[in-house]
């Protein structure tokens, strides 16, 4: 209700201020308002009165609605008339500027409302949402500022572009132009000196156009592949770095995603989108020059068509902007499922999941694909609209233009000039709005590359204790342990133990009693909730990341073998390994005559994740992998699970640890176990029972009745 009395009131105002003008005419024995000035001063006058009593009545915080209402209403009547002056001919235009009567006035009351109201209805204010929107639009402007930071490196490679790019502008606006030239000059009587002058013009600039053209766009893709090259090497530095429940949380194909693709469109809002935008800038300016020069009256037509279809482009890539984040999203999940499923062939092959496969790579298709028919409706629809605006513009034009003609105010080259000037005048105008949202779009992957790049792993930072000299005394004290995937269900309750340098240590327990929560903890894959996991004293976060991980070596059942050679894959996290070194540790791990007996012997590749070995002879290589680094802290988990039973017997005695060496073992196989010089046994995330093998048996505990059950003679 109070919205509509300030309607009421300022409807009522308005009435008021024509009453007196009418009235001050009559008094003063005036038929006119003073021409087309005096109408457009009366009306801004009109626009300032209404305008404050707008902020009385709405305590100073008028709605948007209100205020663009207010500027139609009192801006229609002297645009009205500036309109007629440009299409009636200059002999019928007396009666222009006089003063709108009670018709007009009323035809300009109800005009302002449908059409504002009509605004209002296709593009609505967001209420509520405003103090939203506008945080987004700084972020976007911090991400995109952030984005052009990042190419200072390459500030002459841009500088030169820029200069190329001006260049290459203002020589093809002025294309147009001669052409126009020739036309004239070839209608009328010829005179050969200003046909070869437009020849020669416009054959000069068409040729430094095209060569300042070739330049900028070799400088803008230098630039370009760069910054790319920057940037990935930035984002792959940061995302290894992380810890590994970000890997749990963030998957594989999504990941690899966000460094090529998002990468990409990061790098093109400002080499490509900056290139589209300058040239666009400096063409219309010059263009719009040129324009005015031929006409002022179709330059001021074609000014009608600019702010039309910039909101048709606006309330588009308003839309296309969402759908794009959508289309992202999804073609990360199908890259995701099918590099999942090509990836694990055998095991889909096996259980027969190809079907099950397929319908979830179709399924991934078909959201993929409704959002892309979304997005070709809008995408039709906003064509559709275009096109209408245009081609009913261009029929006005051609009615200005005949018109012209025929006062021999227009010369037919001109004309052609002109129309080539207008084409390209939307096409840069286009561009322009296109630029903008592209760059609304681009922004949108840079945030999520920024949002990795900034990350921080929740790790504790490494330090740099690096002792000459290192015993390999482990213990834990008091650990609990969370996954971040079950923070609710503890993986290790308040463990203590010890594991003595120059012994072997056996964990054994059932599934999920806690022996993998260890071994991660130990390799620092993640860190413990509460306690410390201690190595000769010192937490394991004090030592530097590259020591660490030299004096302590982790073999697993299932280790990951790297697309490359045996060699490349055994030294793998070494600097300045020798061949001998490497031949010295296939050997102790059983590997070294199989090597040889292959064509490329060490050379050979191993096929992606060691798809060309078999799983005994990948634990054999992570074997060597871990030995040549003659750590003093050795972790096995199922280490030999996947060998015969000839290469096991060879490689137990050098898994039993060298002198001074601490041996850590996760084994199901009794032979293994009972060599122990200690046996843990956990269950249920705590250490139940501990000592040697015949100690255990005779306790007569949970060891000794779960024996036959646990280990496999």
């Amino acid at each position: 209700m109070a919205r509509l009395k300030t309607y009421g009131l300022v409807l009522l105002y308005d009435l008021v201020l024509w009453g007196a003008l009418w009235t001050g005419l009559v008094l003063l024995e005036f038929s006119s308002s003073g021409g087309l000035v005096g109408l457009w001063a009366f009306g801004a006058l009109r626009w300032a009165l209404h305008h404050s009593i707008t902020l009385v009545l709405s305590d100073r915080k008028p709605q948007q609605v209100l205020r663009r209402w207010v500027a139609v209403l009192c801006l229609l009547p002297p645009v009205f008339e500036s309109g007629r002056m440009v299409m009636v001919p200059a002999s019928t235009a007396d009666d222009l500027g006089l003063v709108p009567g009670p018709s007009m006035v009323v035809l300009a009351l109800v005009s302002s409302t449908v059409a504002c109201l009509a605004w209002e209805l296709g593009f609505p204010d967001d209420g509520g949402n405003q103090g939203k929107e506008k945080k987004k639009k700084q972020e976007a402007r911090a991400q995109l500022m952030r984005v052009v930071r990042y190419c200072k490196p390459d500030a002459l490679y841009l500088a030169a572009a820029f200069l190329f790019l001006s260049l290459a502008v203002i020589c093809e606006t002025f294309i147009p132009y001669y052409q126009g030239k020739v036309i004239d000059t070839l209608r009328g009587q010829y005179q050969h000196n200003s046909f070869m002058y437009a020849i020669g013009g416009m054959g000069l600039v068409s040729l430094g156009s095209a060569l300042c053209s070739g330049l900028r766009g070799g400088l803008f893709m230098c630039s370009l592949s760069r910054l790319n090259k920057r940037m990935r090497h930035m984002l792959f530095r940061n995302l290894v770095q992380q810890d590994i429940p970000f890997f749990e949380e963030n998957k594989p194909g999504s990941l690899a995603s966000r460094l090529g693709n998002d990468v990409d469109k990061m790098g093109r809002s400002v080499a490509l989108n900056s290139n589209v935008l300058v040239r666009s800038l400096v063409k219309t300016a010059g263009m719009l020059v040129l324009m005015l020069g031929l006409s002022w009256q179709l330059t001021l037509l074609t000014m009608v068509e600019m702010p039309l279809l910039t909101l048709l482009q606006t309330k588009y890539n308003t839309y296309n902007q969402e759908f794009t984040k959508q289309l992202q999203d999804c073609q990360a999940q199908i890259k995701e499922l099918a590099s999942q499923a090509i990836g694990a062939v055998r095991t889909v092959r096996s259980f027969r999941a190809e079907e099950k496969e397929l319908d979830r790579y179709n399924q991934a298709l078909e959201r993929m694909y409704k959002v892309q028919e979304h997005k070709g409706i809008i995408s039709a629809v906003h064509l559709l609209l275009r096109r209408m605006v245009t081609v009913g513009l261009k029929v006005a034009m051609l009615f200005l233009c005949r018109r012209l003609i025929s006062a021999g105010q227009l010369s037919i080259g001109s004309v052609l000039a002109f129309v080539l000037f207008q084409k390209d005048m939307v096409t840069n105008m286009k561009h322009l709005v296109y630029v903008f949202g592209d760059m609304l779009c681009t922004v949108g992957a840079a945030a999520k590359v920024f949002t990795f790049l900034d990350r921080k792993s929740d790790q504790k930072e490494a330090g740099e204790l690096a002792p000459a000299k290192l015993q390999g005394k482990l213990a834990f004290h008091n650990v609990s342990f969370y996954y971040p995937s079950r923070p609710n269900t503890p993986a290790l309750k308040a463990v203590s133990l010890e594991l003595h340098p120059g012994k072997m240590t056996a964990l054994v327990g059932p599934s999920g009693g806690g022996k993998s929560s260890c071994v991660s903890l130990l390799a620092r894959l993640y860190e413990p909730k509460e306690g410390q996991v201690l190595l000769d004293g010192q937490p394991l976060h004090c030592y530097q990341h590259q020591y660490l991980h030299q004096k302590m070596a982790l073999v697993s059942q299932e280790p990951v073998l790297f697309s490359g050679s045996i060699r490349h894959n055994i030294e793998y996290g070494l600097v300045g390994c020798t061949l001998e070194k490497v031949k010295e540790a296939a050997k102790s791990a059983n590997v070294h005559d199989f090597i040889c007996t292959l064509e490329q012997g060490y050379d050979t590749d191993v096929g992606e994740c060691g798809g060309q070995l078999s799983s005994g002879q990948k634990q054999c290589i992570a074997i060597a992998r871990a030995l040549v680094r003659e750590p003093q802290v050795l972790i096995l988990d199922e280490a030999t699970s996947g060998m015969d039973i000839n290469t096991q017997h060879v490689v137990q005695g050098v898994l039993a640890g060298s002198v001074g060496q601490t041996v850590l073992v996760v084994a199901h196989r009794l032979q293994t176990v009972e060599k122990a010089d200690q046996i843990i046994f956990m269950e249920g995330g705590e250490v139940v029972e501990q000592g040697t093998h015949q100690e255990l048996m005779a306790s007569k505990g949970r060891y000794h009745r779960l024996k036959e059950e646990l280990f496999e003679d």
